[in-house]
């Protein structure tokens, strides 16, 4: 596959560690989102879809080789294992649990980029993706999603900095239910029920903006037990 503007999980407990390769990778041209751990990640994985991982092995709680084992069985991102270890058995171990890659800890992040860049190279190019529509109909109103704003005829609607983050990432997949702790990793606030229940003050403000009945919702639908779900016309 193309390098392109693939998007990168880095899952490390080392918060130093974590932001020099996000801002190493992002430099070259990767999108590139961090985990500290593996329940993190997991969170991460549930709404985000990733071209590849890179992941600590010596983490606290879920190893490394343990969630990299559990998602080769789930996922076929390629993982590209980190260690402290750099013992033959250790990157056995590591392979054999799923890995493409394997790269010991001091290395030198050019290392670790010409090994992303050759296990990118080695996936299959995936099936083209259908184009996305760039405006979504919501009754009367529009949304453009690649200006990121909402239209009522000629009128622009004014959308808060959350709502316009919710738009953006309901309008990524139009007909597919979100979560609401997946919505609150993307949105970056802590986790727990209270931004859980900020998220629905949220939906219920976002609904005010073009909902007929936001009580009754059309378009920015509830899905019981999975999350909320955008469907326009």
């Amino acid at each position: 596959m193309s390098t392109e503007l693939a998007h990168i999980l880095v899952v490390d407990d080392d918060a130093r560690l974590r932001a020099l390769l996000q801002k190493f990778l992002a430099r070259h041209g990767y999108l590139v989102t961090g985990a500290r751990d593996a329940a993190h990640a997991r969170r991460l994985l549930t709404g985000l879809d990733f071209d590849l991982i890179v992941l600590d092995v010596m983490m606290p709680g879920e190893d490394g080789i343990t969630l990299c084992r559990a998602l080769r069985e789930e996922l076929p991102v390629p993982i590209l294992l980190l260690t402290a270890r750099g013992e033959t058995e250790d990157r056995i171990m590591g392979l054999e649990a799923g890995a493409d890659d394997y790269i010991a800890k001091p290395f030198d992040p050019k290392e670790l980029l010409l090994r992303i860049n050759a296990v990118l190279r080695r996936q299959p190019a995936p099936d083209p993706v259908p184009e996305r529509p760039t405006t979504l109909e919501l009754g009367p109103v529009r949304y453009d999603v690649t200006r990121g704003e909402m239209w009522e005829g000629e009128s622009r609607i004014r959308l808060t900095a959350t709502e316009s983050q919710l738009m953006r990432i309901f309008a990524a997949r139009p007909g597919e239910a979100v979560s609401r702790a997946s919505l609150v990793e993307e949105l970056g606030r802590g986790g727990g029920q209270s931004q859980e229940r900020a998220v629905d003050v949220q939906i219920t403000r976002l609904r005010r903006k073009f909902e007929a009945d936001p009580r009754q919702p059309r378009y920015l639908q509830t899905v019981r037990g999975e999350g909320y779900m955008l469907a326009p016309d």
